[in-house]
Protein backbone atom coordinates (compact mmCIF):
# COMPACT_ATOMS: atom_id res chain seq x y z
CA UNK A 1 0.00 0.00 0.00
CA UNK A 2 2.63 2.56 1.30
CA UNK A 3 4.46 1.91 -1.90
CA UNK A 4 1.59 3.00 -4.19
CA UNK A 5 1.54 6.27 -2.36
CA UNK A 6 5.01 6.64 -3.12
CA UNK A 7 5.94 9.83 -5.68
CA UNK A 8 5.31 9.18 -9.01
CA UNK A 9 7.83 10.87 -11.57
CA UNK A 10 6.97 12.17 -14.96
CA UNK A 11 7.50 13.46 -17.84
CA UNK A 12 6.45 17.08 -16.81
CA UNK A 13 3.34 18.31 -19.53
CA UNK A 14 4.03 21.65 -20.87
CA UNK A 15 2.81 24.30 -18.47
CA UNK A 16 -0.14 25.59 -20.91
CA UNK A 17 -1.47 22.11 -21.57
CA UNK A 18 -1.46 21.40 -17.90
CA UNK A 19 -3.40 24.53 -16.80
CA UNK A 20 -5.61 23.82 -19.47
CA UNK A 21 -6.23 20.66 -18.83
CA UNK A 22 -6.86 21.04 -15.35
CA UNK A 23 -9.34 23.93 -15.96
CA UNK A 24 -11.48 21.88 -18.66
CA UNK A 25 -11.64 19.57 -15.94
CA UNK A 26 -13.20 22.31 -13.58
CA UNK A 27 -15.77 23.18 -16.05
CA UNK A 28 -17.03 19.56 -16.93
CA UNK A 29 -18.01 18.83 -13.11
CA UNK A 30 -21.79 19.99 -12.83
CA UNK A 31 -21.97 23.51 -12.42
CA UNK A 32 -25.09 22.69 -10.11
CA UNK A 33 -24.30 21.16 -6.46
CA UNK A 34 -26.56 18.42 -5.26
CA UNK A 35 -28.47 19.51 -2.08
CA UNK A 36 -26.15 18.26 1.26
CA UNK A 37 -26.08 15.12 2.37
CA UNK A 38 -23.01 13.07 3.87
CA UNK A 39 -23.14 10.45 2.05
CA UNK A 40 -22.47 12.45 -1.02
CA UNK A 41 -19.26 12.47 -3.09
CA UNK A 42 -17.51 16.09 -2.49
CA UNK A 43 -15.08 17.57 -5.49
CA UNK A 44 -12.55 19.53 -5.20
CA UNK A 45 -10.32 21.39 -8.19
CA UNK A 46 -7.80 23.89 -8.00
CA UNK A 47 -4.99 26.03 -9.67
CA UNK A 48 -2.50 27.77 -8.05
CA UNK A 49 0.09 29.77 -9.76
CA UNK A 50 2.87 32.06 -7.99
CA UNK A 51 5.31 34.48 -9.62
CA UNK A 52 8.09 36.25 -7.92
CA UNK A 53 11.85 37.89 -7.84
CA UNK A 54 14.74 37.26 -5.71
CA UNK A 55 16.34 33.68 -5.09
CA UNK A 56 13.24 32.17 -3.62
CA UNK A 57 9.69 31.76 -3.86
CA UNK A 58 8.59 34.03 -0.99
CA UNK A 59 7.99 32.19 2.67
CA UNK A 60 4.37 32.31 3.54
CA UNK A 61 3.74 31.53 -0.40
CA UNK A 62 4.88 27.74 0.42
CA UNK A 63 5.04 27.19 4.30
CA UNK A 64 2.01 25.49 5.93
CA UNK A 65 0.46 24.54 2.87
CA UNK A 66 0.66 20.46 3.38
CA UNK A 67 4.17 20.18 1.21
CA UNK A 68 2.36 22.12 -1.98
CA UNK A 69 4.91 24.58 -2.13
CA UNK A 70 8.86 25.19 -3.89
CA UNK A 71 11.06 27.77 -2.93
CA UNK A 72 11.56 27.73 -6.64
CA UNK A 73 10.50 30.80 -8.04
CA UNK A 74 7.51 30.93 -10.12
CA UNK A 75 6.36 27.10 -9.32
CA UNK A 76 2.32 26.36 -9.52
CA UNK A 77 0.44 23.54 -9.40
CA UNK A 78 -3.13 22.04 -10.73
CA UNK A 79 -5.03 19.78 -8.26
CA UNK A 80 -8.19 17.35 -8.29
CA UNK A 81 -9.90 16.04 -6.04
CA UNK A 82 -12.97 13.57 -4.19
CA UNK A 83 -13.95 13.13 -0.91
CA UNK A 84 -16.56 10.95 0.82
CA UNK A 85 -16.39 12.54 3.97
CA UNK A 86 -17.07 10.69 7.28
CA UNK A 87 -20.70 11.67 8.67
CA UNK A 88 -19.41 12.73 12.65
CA UNK A 89 -23.04 12.57 13.59
CA UNK A 90 -23.97 8.10 12.63
CA UNK A 91 -22.66 5.75 15.14
CA UNK A 92 -21.01 4.18 12.02
CA UNK A 93 -19.71 5.77 9.42
CA UNK A 94 -16.63 5.54 6.13
CA UNK A 95 -15.22 7.89 4.23
CA UNK A 96 -12.33 8.03 1.38
CA UNK A 97 -10.62 10.30 -0.58
CA UNK A 98 -8.50 10.95 -3.80
CA UNK A 99 -6.34 13.84 -4.59
CA UNK A 100 -4.16 14.00 -7.59
CA UNK A 101 -1.56 16.81 -8.19
CA UNK A 102 0.48 18.14 -11.25
CA UNK A 103 3.02 20.95 -11.27
CA UNK A 104 5.40 23.01 -12.47
CA UNK A 105 8.96 24.06 -11.00
CA UNK A 106 8.46 21.31 -8.14
CA UNK A 107 9.88 18.26 -6.55
CA UNK A 108 7.84 16.12 -9.02
CA UNK A 109 5.56 17.05 -12.00
CA UNK A 110 2.84 14.46 -10.78
CA UNK A 111 2.00 12.68 -7.17
CA UNK A 112 -1.04 11.27 -5.72
CA UNK A 113 -0.98 13.97 -3.00
CA UNK A 114 -3.89 12.14 -0.76
CA UNK A 115 -5.04 8.54 -1.39
CA UNK A 116 -6.82 6.99 1.96
CA UNK A 117 -10.19 5.06 3.43
CA UNK A 118 -11.40 5.68 6.74
CA UNK A 119 -13.94 4.33 9.17
CA UNK A 120 -15.32 5.28 12.67
CA UNK A 121 -17.67 3.37 14.85
CA UNK A 122 -19.11 5.27 18.22
CA UNK A 123 -15.68 7.63 19.16
CA UNK A 124 -13.40 4.95 17.53
CA UNK A 125 -12.26 5.92 14.12
CA UNK A 126 -8.72 3.74 12.00
CA UNK A 127 -7.61 5.34 8.79
CA UNK A 128 -4.89 4.18 5.94
CA UNK A 129 -3.35 5.86 4.00
CA UNK A 130 -2.06 9.37 2.87
CA UNK A 131 -4.43 11.98 4.17
CA UNK A 132 -3.88 15.77 4.85
CA UNK A 133 -3.79 16.19 8.80
CA UNK A 134 -3.45 19.58 10.74
CA UNK A 135 -2.65 20.20 13.98
CA UNK A 136 -5.63 21.12 16.11
CA UNK A 137 -3.76 22.80 18.94
CA UNK A 138 -3.23 26.04 17.35
CA UNK A 139 -5.27 28.07 14.18
CA UNK A 140 -3.94 26.06 11.11
CA UNK A 141 -3.64 29.08 9.14
CA UNK A 142 -2.84 32.16 11.14
CA UNK A 143 -0.73 30.05 13.59
CA UNK A 144 3.40 30.16 12.57
CA UNK A 145 3.34 26.08 12.46
CA UNK A 146 2.91 23.13 15.46
CA UNK A 147 6.73 22.36 16.67
CA UNK A 148 5.88 18.23 16.02
CA UNK A 149 3.62 18.48 13.09
CA UNK A 150 2.54 21.65 11.50
CA UNK A 151 0.50 21.31 8.03
CA UNK A 152 3.92 22.23 6.04
CA UNK A 153 4.95 18.85 4.67
CA UNK A 154 3.46 16.09 2.62
CA UNK A 155 1.26 14.01 4.16
CA UNK A 156 3.34 10.80 5.49
CA UNK A 157 0.85 7.27 4.20
CA UNK A 158 0.08 5.59 6.94
CA UNK A 159 -1.93 3.33 9.24
CA UNK A 160 -3.81 5.35 12.24
CA UNK A 161 -5.92 4.09 15.08
CA UNK A 162 -7.85 5.59 18.06
CA UNK A 163 -9.91 8.30 19.38
CA UNK A 164 -9.27 11.25 16.82
CA UNK A 165 -11.91 13.79 18.55
CA UNK A 166 -12.50 14.18 22.15
CA UNK A 167 -14.84 12.01 23.95
CA UNK A 168 -16.16 11.85 27.32
CA UNK A 169 -14.49 9.89 29.86
CA UNK A 170 -16.63 7.67 31.29
CA UNK A 171 -18.86 8.89 34.42
CA UNK A 172 -17.42 11.95 34.18
CA UNK A 173 -20.47 13.90 32.46
CA UNK A 174 -17.75 15.19 29.75
CA UNK A 175 -16.00 16.84 32.50
CA UNK A 176 -13.04 15.32 31.37
CA UNK A 177 -12.25 14.10 27.60
CA UNK A 178 -9.71 12.15 25.71
CA UNK A 179 -8.38 11.59 22.78
CA UNK A 180 -5.52 9.72 21.25
CA UNK A 181 -4.11 7.23 18.37
CA UNK A 182 -1.39 4.79 17.37
CA UNK A 183 0.37 5.61 13.93
CA UNK A 184 2.97 3.25 11.69
CA UNK A 185 3.78 4.11 8.20
CA UNK A 186 6.74 4.85 5.74
CA UNK A 187 8.16 7.74 4.19
CA UNK A 188 7.71 8.41 0.42
CA UNK A 189 10.56 10.49 -0.11
CA UNK A 190 13.36 7.60 -0.98
CA UNK A 191 13.69 8.37 -4.87
CA UNK A 192 13.81 12.03 -4.28
CA UNK A 193 16.52 11.97 -1.54
CA UNK A 194 18.46 9.92 -3.55
CA UNK A 195 18.11 11.97 -6.68
CA UNK A 196 18.34 15.31 -5.02
CA UNK A 197 20.99 14.92 -2.07
CA UNK A 198 24.96 16.15 -2.92
CA UNK A 199 27.25 13.59 -3.90
CA UNK A 200 28.53 11.89 -0.54
CA UNK A 201 26.17 13.66 1.48
CA UNK A 202 23.54 11.74 3.27
CA UNK A 203 20.48 10.33 2.74
CA UNK A 204 18.39 7.55 3.60
CA UNK A 205 15.78 4.97 1.89
CA UNK A 206 12.41 3.25 2.77
CA UNK A 207 12.16 4.76 6.21
CA UNK A 208 9.62 3.69 8.37
CA UNK A 209 7.03 6.09 10.24
CA UNK A 210 5.67 5.64 13.81
CA UNK A 211 3.60 8.14 16.12
CA UNK A 212 1.31 8.35 18.65
CA UNK A 213 -0.17 10.89 20.96
CA UNK A 214 -2.61 11.24 24.38
CA UNK A 215 -4.68 14.27 25.55
CA UNK A 216 -7.01 15.44 27.97
CA UNK A 217 -9.43 18.05 28.04
CA UNK A 218 -10.60 19.44 31.82
CA UNK A 219 -14.32 20.56 32.17
CA UNK A 220 -17.25 20.33 29.85
CA UNK A 221 -17.19 23.14 26.76
CA UNK A 222 -20.50 23.08 26.57
CA UNK A 223 -21.30 24.22 30.33
CA UNK A 224 -17.83 25.25 31.53
CA UNK A 225 -16.43 29.14 30.81
CA UNK A 226 -13.25 27.48 31.17
CA UNK A 227 -11.42 24.63 29.83
CA UNK A 228 -8.02 23.46 29.77
CA UNK A 229 -5.99 20.76 27.90
CA UNK A 230 -2.95 18.66 28.02
CA UNK A 231 -0.88 16.35 26.20
CA UNK A 232 2.21 14.11 24.42
CA UNK A 233 2.58 13.72 21.22
CA UNK A 234 5.67 11.52 19.90
CA UNK A 235 6.94 10.18 16.37
CA UNK A 236 9.94 8.07 14.95
CA UNK A 237 12.30 7.40 12.07
CA UNK A 238 13.27 3.96 12.27
CA UNK A 239 14.29 1.27 9.85
CA UNK A 240 15.52 1.87 6.62
CA UNK A 241 18.56 2.37 4.72
CA UNK A 242 21.46 5.23 5.35
CA UNK A 243 24.23 6.36 2.78
CA UNK A 244 27.06 8.63 3.63
CA UNK A 245 30.69 9.32 2.19
CA UNK A 246 30.35 5.43 0.37
CA UNK A 247 29.20 4.15 3.46
CA UNK A 248 25.78 1.82 3.55
CA UNK A 249 23.81 1.07 7.02
CA UNK A 250 21.04 -1.17 7.09
CA UNK A 251 19.02 -0.34 10.03
CA UNK A 252 16.80 -3.07 10.97
CA UNK A 253 13.49 -3.15 10.97
CA UNK A 254 11.82 -6.38 12.18
CA UNK A 255 8.99 -6.74 15.08
CA UNK A 256 12.11 -5.69 18.26
CA UNK A 257 12.51 -2.35 16.48
CA UNK A 258 8.60 -1.34 15.93
CA UNK A 259 8.25 -2.55 19.43
CA UNK A 260 11.13 -0.38 20.30
CA UNK A 261 9.82 2.58 18.38
CA UNK A 262 6.78 2.46 20.17
CA UNK A 263 8.16 2.08 23.48
CA UNK A 264 11.74 3.77 23.46
CA UNK A 265 14.83 2.28 24.76
CA UNK A 266 18.21 2.50 24.12
CA UNK A 267 19.96 -0.51 21.97
CA UNK A 268 23.53 -0.68 20.35
CA UNK A 269 23.70 -0.60 16.43
CA UNK A 270 26.36 0.61 13.40
CA UNK A 271 25.97 4.38 12.77
CA UNK A 272 27.67 5.74 9.92
CA UNK A 273 30.11 6.61 12.38
CA UNK A 274 30.94 3.75 14.16
CA UNK A 275 28.90 1.61 16.84
CA UNK A 276 26.48 4.00 18.98
CA UNK A 277 24.11 3.61 21.87
CA UNK A 278 20.88 5.25 21.48
CA UNK A 279 17.29 5.72 21.20
CA UNK A 280 15.61 3.18 18.33
CA UNK A 281 16.23 5.49 15.15
CA UNK A 282 15.35 9.40 15.43
CA UNK A 283 12.32 10.25 18.39
CA UNK A 284 10.83 13.38 18.30
CA UNK A 285 8.27 14.38 20.99
CA UNK A 286 6.11 17.40 22.34
CA UNK A 287 4.18 18.30 25.01
CA UNK A 288 1.00 20.69 25.20
CA UNK A 289 -0.67 22.46 27.40
CA UNK A 290 -3.75 24.73 26.75
CA UNK A 291 -6.26 27.10 28.45
CA UNK A 292 -9.15 28.29 26.94
CA UNK A 293 -11.77 31.32 28.14
CA UNK A 294 -15.51 30.98 26.64
CA UNK A 295 -17.92 32.48 28.37
CA UNK A 296 -21.12 31.82 27.84
CA UNK A 297 -23.80 33.09 25.36
CA UNK A 298 -20.82 35.38 24.06
CA UNK A 299 -19.21 35.35 20.64
CA UNK A 300 -15.68 35.97 21.55
CA UNK A 301 -12.63 33.60 23.16
CA UNK A 302 -9.09 33.38 24.19
CA UNK A 303 -6.70 30.86 24.42
CA UNK A 304 -3.08 30.46 25.25
CA UNK A 305 -1.37 27.27 24.62
CA UNK A 306 2.54 26.08 25.35
CA UNK A 307 4.06 23.68 23.12
CA UNK A 308 8.00 21.88 24.22
CA UNK A 309 9.38 20.12 21.88
CA UNK A 310 12.33 17.29 23.09
CA UNK A 311 14.27 14.87 21.51
CA UNK A 312 14.91 11.54 23.01
CA UNK A 313 15.35 11.68 26.56
CA UNK A 314 16.78 14.97 27.08
CA UNK A 315 14.13 18.33 27.74
CA UNK A 316 11.67 14.83 27.99
CA UNK A 317 11.82 15.47 31.73
CA UNK A 318 12.50 18.40 34.36
CA UNK A 319 15.65 17.43 34.28
CA UNK A 320 17.24 20.57 32.22
CA UNK A 321 14.65 22.80 32.58
CA UNK A 322 12.08 23.85 29.91
CA UNK A 323 13.29 27.19 28.48
CA UNK A 324 13.12 25.94 24.66
CA UNK A 325 9.49 25.80 23.71
CA UNK A 326 6.28 27.78 21.28
CA UNK A 327 4.77 30.28 23.24
CA UNK A 328 0.71 31.39 21.71
CA UNK A 329 -1.92 33.33 22.25
CA UNK A 330 -5.36 33.59 20.19
CA UNK A 331 -8.40 35.38 19.92
CA UNK A 332 -11.29 35.77 18.42
CA UNK A 333 -13.06 39.02 18.55
CA UNK A 334 -16.92 39.47 18.49
CA UNK A 335 -18.40 39.53 15.00
CA UNK A 336 -17.54 42.88 13.09
CA UNK A 337 -16.15 43.45 9.87
CA UNK A 338 -12.82 44.42 10.29
CA UNK A 339 -10.73 41.66 12.87
CA UNK A 340 -12.15 38.23 13.51
CA UNK A 341 -8.90 36.26 14.77
CA UNK A 342 -5.70 37.67 15.88
CA UNK A 343 -2.83 35.33 16.99
CA UNK A 344 0.44 36.06 18.41
CA UNK A 345 3.52 33.48 18.85
CA UNK A 346 6.87 33.62 20.56
CA UNK A 347 9.68 30.82 19.55
CA UNK A 348 12.45 29.77 21.51
CA UNK A 349 14.70 27.05 20.16
CA UNK A 350 18.20 28.04 21.63
CA UNK A 351 19.09 26.04 24.54
CA UNK A 352 18.30 22.22 23.10
CA UNK A 353 19.45 21.16 26.38
CA UNK A 354 22.59 22.84 26.31
CA UNK A 355 25.64 22.92 24.41
CA UNK A 356 26.96 18.93 25.46
CA UNK A 357 27.71 15.73 23.86
CA UNK A 358 24.72 13.52 23.20
CA UNK A 359 24.99 9.91 22.95
CA UNK A 360 27.15 7.30 24.48
CA UNK A 361 30.45 5.84 22.29
CA UNK A 362 33.57 3.38 22.99
CA UNK A 363 35.24 7.06 22.57
CA UNK A 364 33.47 8.36 25.01
CA UNK A 365 31.39 5.90 27.57
CA UNK A 366 29.36 8.02 29.52
CA UNK A 367 25.79 9.54 28.26
CA UNK A 368 25.25 12.99 28.26
CA UNK A 369 21.33 14.52 27.48
CA UNK A 370 22.00 17.27 25.79
CA UNK A 371 23.20 18.90 22.02
CA UNK A 372 19.59 17.78 21.00
CA UNK A 373 20.00 19.30 17.61
CA UNK A 374 16.44 19.74 16.48
CA UNK A 375 14.64 17.90 14.07
CA UNK A 376 18.48 16.99 12.47
CA UNK A 377 19.83 12.85 13.54
CA UNK A 378 23.06 11.52 12.96
CA UNK A 379 22.39 9.28 9.97
CA UNK A 380 18.84 10.12 9.36
CA UNK A 381 17.84 13.46 7.03
CA UNK A 382 16.20 14.53 10.10
CA UNK A 383 12.17 15.43 10.82
CA UNK A 384 11.36 16.41 7.41
CA UNK A 385 9.69 14.59 4.21
CA UNK A 386 10.28 15.46 1.02
CA UNK A 387 12.79 18.35 1.75
CA UNK A 388 10.14 20.19 3.74
CA UNK A 389 10.30 20.25 7.67
CA UNK A 390 7.25 17.97 9.11
CA UNK A 391 7.60 20.49 12.35
CA UNK A 392 7.26 24.52 12.69
CA UNK A 393 8.65 25.75 9.06
CA UNK A 394 10.51 28.98 10.69
CA UNK A 395 13.55 26.67 11.31
CA UNK A 396 14.09 26.56 7.81
CA UNK A 397 13.25 23.54 5.81
CA UNK A 398 16.35 21.27 3.83
CA UNK A 399 14.70 22.19 0.30
CA UNK A 400 16.30 25.51 0.77
CA UNK A 401 19.68 24.38 1.47
CA UNK A 402 21.98 25.47 -1.72
CA UNK A 403 24.48 22.89 -1.06
CA UNK A 404 21.71 20.10 -1.41
CA UNK A 405 22.34 18.46 1.90
CA UNK A 406 19.57 17.12 3.43
CA UNK A 407 20.17 18.50 6.97
CA UNK A 408 18.13 22.07 8.87
CA UNK A 409 21.24 24.84 9.15
CA UNK A 410 19.18 26.65 11.38
CA UNK A 411 16.95 24.97 14.82
CA UNK A 412 18.89 27.59 17.31
CA UNK A 413 16.13 30.61 16.49
CA UNK A 414 14.51 33.23 18.82
CA UNK A 415 11.34 34.16 17.06
CA UNK A 416 7.91 36.22 16.90
CA UNK A 417 5.03 35.54 14.42
CA UNK A 418 1.59 37.59 14.47
CA UNK A 419 -1.56 36.28 12.35
CA UNK A 420 -4.54 38.23 12.08
CA UNK A 421 -7.64 37.01 10.06
CA UNK A 422 -10.90 39.11 9.18
CA UNK A 423 -13.95 38.94 7.19
CA UNK A 424 -15.44 42.40 5.43
CA UNK A 425 -18.47 40.36 4.00
CA UNK A 426 -19.77 37.21 3.61
CA UNK A 427 -18.03 37.34 0.48
CA UNK A 428 -14.74 38.21 1.41
CA UNK A 429 -12.53 37.04 3.89
CA UNK A 430 -7.77 37.60 4.61
CA UNK A 431 -5.55 37.14 6.69
CA UNK A 432 -2.43 38.28 7.65
CA UNK A 433 0.95 36.96 8.53
CA UNK A 434 4.24 38.46 9.80
CA UNK A 435 7.28 36.74 11.13
CA UNK A 436 10.53 37.66 12.69
CA UNK A 437 13.55 35.18 13.20
CA UNK A 438 17.03 35.64 14.35
CA UNK A 439 19.15 32.56 13.50
CA UNK A 440 22.13 30.91 15.05
CA UNK A 441 22.90 28.09 12.67
CA UNK A 442 23.52 24.74 15.50
CA UNK A 443 25.74 23.90 18.05
CA UNK A 444 27.91 21.50 15.26
CA UNK A 445 27.28 24.18 12.90
CA UNK A 446 27.33 27.74 13.97
CA UNK A 447 26.14 30.39 11.52
CA UNK A 448 29.17 33.19 11.17
CA UNK A 449 26.94 35.54 12.42
CA UNK A 450 23.48 36.13 13.79
CA UNK A 451 21.04 36.33 10.80
CA UNK A 452 17.61 37.53 10.28
CA UNK A 453 14.74 36.17 8.46
CA UNK A 454 11.43 38.37 7.92
CA UNK A 455 8.45 37.16 6.30
CA UNK A 456 4.93 39.28 5.84
CA UNK A 457 1.71 37.89 3.50
CA UNK A 458 -1.29 39.70 3.15
CA UNK A 459 -4.16 37.21 1.18
CA UNK A 460 -8.03 38.19 0.15
CA UNK A 461 -10.51 35.50 -0.93
CA UNK A 462 -13.66 35.32 -2.68
CA UNK A 463 -16.61 33.10 -2.29
CA UNK A 464 -19.32 35.21 -5.23
CA UNK A 465 -22.90 33.44 -4.09
CA UNK A 466 -23.90 34.04 -7.26
CA UNK A 467 -21.07 31.21 -8.61
CA UNK A 468 -21.42 28.72 -6.11
CA UNK A 469 -18.52 26.57 -5.19
CA UNK A 470 -16.23 29.01 -7.19
CA UNK A 471 -13.12 31.04 -5.15
CA UNK A 472 -10.58 32.77 -5.96
CA UNK A 473 -7.53 34.44 -3.94
CA UNK A 474 -4.69 36.40 -3.85
CA UNK A 475 -1.71 37.05 -1.91
CA UNK A 476 1.22 38.99 -1.62
CA UNK A 477 4.09 38.03 0.42
CA UNK A 478 7.59 39.39 0.80
CA UNK A 479 11.14 38.31 2.38
CA UNK A 480 13.39 40.39 4.44
CA UNK A 481 16.64 39.92 5.90
CA UNK A 482 19.97 38.04 5.77
CA UNK A 483 18.73 34.71 5.83
CA UNK A 484 16.85 33.97 3.12
CA UNK A 485 17.34 36.93 1.19
CA UNK A 486 14.95 40.09 -0.34
CA UNK A 487 12.05 37.98 -2.29
CA UNK A 488 8.69 39.41 -2.99
CA UNK A 489 5.99 37.88 -4.71
CA UNK A 490 2.16 36.96 -5.50
CA UNK A 491 -0.15 33.50 -6.15
CA UNK A 492 -2.59 33.43 -7.08
CA UNK A 493 -5.82 30.31 -6.59
CA UNK A 494 -8.56 29.84 -8.68
CA UNK A 495 -11.11 26.97 -7.01
CA UNK A 496 -14.08 25.32 -7.60
CA UNK A 497 -15.77 23.00 -4.71
CA UNK A 498 -19.23 21.22 -4.36
CA UNK A 499 -21.28 18.04 -4.46
CA UNK A 500 -21.27 15.41 -7.18
CA UNK A 501 -24.90 15.41 -9.63
CA UNK A 502 -25.67 12.33 -10.31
Amino acid sequence: MFSILHKIHLNAPPLLSLVASMLATLLLIPLTAAAHSPDSLRYETEVYATSSTGKNTPFWLLSNRQGLGSPKRNFGYARAAIFKDIDKSKRFSWGAGVDLVGAWRYTAPFHIHQLYGEIKYRAFEAMVGSKEMWCTHNDPKLSSGSLLFSGNALPIPQVRVGIFDYAPFWGTKGRLGVKGYIAYGMFSDSKWQESWAATGSKYTQNVLFHSKGLWLRFANPATSPVTGDVGIEMATQFGGVAYKDGKVVHMKHGFKEWWRAFFPSYRTHNSLNGLATSIEGNMVGQYTIGLQVHPKNADWNVRGYFEHFFEDQSMMTFEYGWKDGLWGIEGTLPKNRFVSKIVYEFLYSKDQAGAVNHDKTPEVPEQVSGRDDYYNHSFYPGWQHWGLGIGNPLMISPIYNADNTIRFSSTRIIGHHFGIAGQPSDEIDYRILFSHTKNWGTYDHPLPKVMTNINGLFELNWHLKKLKGWYWGIGFAFDGGNLLGNNFGFGITIGKTGLLKF
